[in-house]
């Protein structure tokens, strides 16, 4: 997996590519609870994630949970698979996906 950051002021995206899984989860969440303080607007563009577990569900729904104490957090280009594993966990009805 492969992890980009792009800050702007308050704002981060994070570009992330490959698997999300046990082995790799770890790494985005060090990311999004370390390496953006001081963000309140997260973007996570996840167009390159073609598989997500259970870890990576996660570290997404902690994600959500810290960014909507502080601000916003949406997901973009989700691809079908994700999409299909994000309806089924009731994950679409959590997460702001566009």
């Amino acid at each position: 997996m492969t992890i980009e950051i792009k800050k702007n002021a308050d704002s981060a995206t994070i570009c992330v590519a490959g698997r999300l899984d046990t082995t790799t989860a770890p790494a985005l969440d060090k990311t999004i609870n370390e390496d953006i303080n001081g963000v309140s607007h997260l973007i996570l563009d996840i167009k390159d994630i073609d598989y997500i577990s259970s870890a990576g569900l996660r570290v997404l729904l902690s994600a959500q949970k810290k960014m909507q104490k502080i601000g916003s957090m949406k997901v973009l280009n989700v691809c079908p698979a994700v999409m299909e594993v994000f309806e089924m966990t009731g994950f679409a009805d959590i997460l702001v996906i566009e």
